[in-house]
């Protein structure tokens, strides 16, 4: 009997990954390069999901680990079933902040996510400058690397106006879309 409030049914069903499929080969943690860093590796966190064990689930929910992942795929690219663990730490990085359930040491992780997508929901891509200026002021790192501001700027580096695009109502239904998603 498949439990649908299980938390490893909901990211095989969000995110097409069969976490089942996993079968502890262990190649995704020793490739990955912030994999010392986490307090739980990829490949533990893989199997803590299979036991569908609920305490085990909130420990994933809060850990670091979801948070430091890179999404640079090193760890996709080397399972040999082909699992996007990438995809599956996403979703649990919306679960864990949804839930209120973030790692007090990823507190500035999350103000930096939550700052590059602002940026590019007001533009449509990237604009250094608030990005920079919107996560200084949310974690309140105001002074830290102020120093490389000018040089930046001087190489062009940094622009002062950001750069939008023409599509306002299109990125404004994408960012809504998004938004409803995460929300289940």
């Amino acid at each position: 009997m498949v439990d649908k409030e299980d938390l490893s049914f909901k990211v095989s069903q969000i995110t097409g990954v069969n976490i089942r499929e996993c079968y502890q080969c262990g190649k995704c943690t020793a490739g990955c390069p912030v994999g010392e860093r986490m307090d739980l590796r990829p490949s533990v966190i893989m199997r803590m999901l299979q036991s569908e064990d609920a305490a085990l689930e909130e420990e994933i929910l809060r850990s670091k680990s979801i948070w430091l992942c890179l999404t640079c795929e090193t760890c996709y690219s080397r399972c040999p079933m082909e699992l996007d663990i990438p995809k599956v730490f996403d979703y649990l990085r919306g679960k864990s902040y949804s839930e209120g359930k973030v790692n007090s040491e990823s507190r500035d992780i999350v103000s930096f996510h939550k700052s590059f997508l602002n940026a590019v929901e007001r533009n449509g891509r990237l604009h250094e400058m608030s990005l920079i200026l919107d996560y200084k002021i949310h974690t309140w790192n105001l002074f830290q690397d102020v120093v490389l501001a000018p040089e930046m700027y001087s190489k062009g580096k940094l622009s002062i106006l950001p750069e939008r695009i023409k599509d306002r109502k299109g990125l404004a239904r994408l960012f809504k879309y998004q938004f409803k998603k995460r929300k289940s």
